[in-house]
């Protein structure tokens, strides 16, 4: 059979790109979409699913846009290399302020403040930033929002101070930002036992890392836990953070873990268990997955409209203060409370507050931690000599 010559085979490329156009195009019409909005996340598993459920099907059937979920666990990296190339995706969200503040600086991302009412959010959720050469603008919206500062345990007796470390559920395996719960660990004592004041100074690059608050934050941590090496250090090295834990253990992690312990027992603030927490402990630690837009369209402006709605239903916590809790048992409209209630401090995930490079550098640092103790003040010196000066609302009331 003679092989067909060159020109055949371009008529025959084009055809097919023009045939599959056709049938996207077909489908489209058939689902009467009037046009179409492209999301970045890192949801994927059950986390996607129920977004996609609850959030994007209600979306594209009321408003005929198409939503084009694109999941990735390597976010920074895929978002970068999108940036690069000069195609953004319209909507990406990102799991705290830090990555998305260096890009409204570079002008990046576009204004929110007209699409939602910021009076909803706690300052700190959604702030105004100011962009040089610019007016003060809010650039993201949180749509999922979860607690930290717990320590679940199981059974009816509330763990104290002085917690054997065995007794500890300690997994630090997360594929590409493995290391992140321990960065949790040393955010949260230094909360506990500085203080909000000297966590926010520290968390946009105004305290150094070598302080001595903070290296006893890192040292308080290696006692609670026995880090040296040896076998603790080995199995919290291997142990993926989301795997279960046995009976009797207690496990430092957040509220996404609340189904996890349903009917086990409860939670308790971590300064109840954190040796020499200061006399303005009690702030609880927060993290959050914050909405941009990258490219403005019409149809991105209107996801944005739609993820601030009081009445939309997202899953998890939400931090609008408009929005009704639904379908919360005890634990879970506990959790809900503290979030949004008045008079509690809250501050934003430390590591997710601070820029990329020393957020990542800090993963790596606390996984080094655990297998050698004794290198601190080389550790702190390497993070120092990557701290940026930024001025970001880290804590806040309601």
């Amino acid at each position: 059979m003679r092989a067909p010559r060159p020109r055949t085979l371009g008529v025959l490329c084009v055809c097919l790109v023009l045939l599959a156009a056709g049938v996207y195009g077909g489908v489209r019409w058939m689902r009467g979409t009037q046009g179409s909005v492209t999301l970045l996340a890192s949801w994927s598993g059950e986390e996607r699913a129920q977004f996609e459920e609850h959030v994007i099907e209600p979306f594209e059937a009321k408003y005929r846009i198409d939503v084009v979920y694109q999941g990735s666990s390597a976010l920074s990296q895929v978002l970068a290399a999108d940036m690069a190339a000069g195609s953004p995706p319209d909507v990406a969200v990102l799991p705290g302020p830090g990555e998305l503040l260096a890009h409204a600086m570079d002008g990046r991302l576009h204004p929110l403040d007209q699409l939602f009412d910021t009076e909803q959010y706690d300052r700190f959720w959604a702030p105004e930033i100011t962009v040089p050469g610019e007016e003060a603008h809010t650039y993201w919206l949180p749509v999922k929002t979860g607690l930290k500062s717990m320590v679940w345990y199981g059974g009816r007796t509330a763990p104290t101070e002085s917690v054997a470390p065995g007794r500890w559920c300690l997994g630090m395996e997360s594929g590409a930002t493995s290391g992140w719960p321990g960065t949790d660990w040393v955010e949260d004592i230094l909360l506990q036992q500085a203080g909000p004041r000297v966590y926010e100074d520290w968390a946009n690059g105004k305290l150094a890392w070598t302080d001595k608050a903070v290296a006893k934050a890192w040292s308080t941590w290696a006692d609670m836990v026995a880090a040296g090496g040896g076998r603790p250090a080995e199995e919290a090295l291997t142990t993926g953070f989301a795997d279960a834990c046995a009976p009797g253990r207690l496990e430092h992690q957040g509220s996404f873990r609340a189904g996890r312990w349903a009917g086990e027992g409860g939670f308790v603030h971590f300064s109840d268990v954190v040796p020499g927490a200061g006399p303005n402990a009690g702030a609880w630690e927060v993290s959050g997955d914050l909405a941009a837009v990258y490219h403005r369209t019409p149809e991105a402006e209107q996801l944005i409209r739609y993820l601030a709605d009081p009445g939309t239903e997202l899953p998890e916590y939400t931090a609008n203060r408009a929005a009704e809790p639904g379908g919360q048992d005890a634990t879970g409209g506990k959790i809900g409370e503290i979030l949004r209630g008045s008079g509690r401090v809250r501050c934003w995930d430390a590591s997710d507050a601070m820029p990329r490079t020393t957020r990542d550098a800090f993963q790596q640092a606390v996984l080094r931690h655990l297998v050698a103790p004794d290198e601190l003040g080389d550790l702190l010196r390497e993070l120092d000599s990557l701290r940026v000066r930024q001025d970001l609302p880290v804590c806040g009331s309601g």
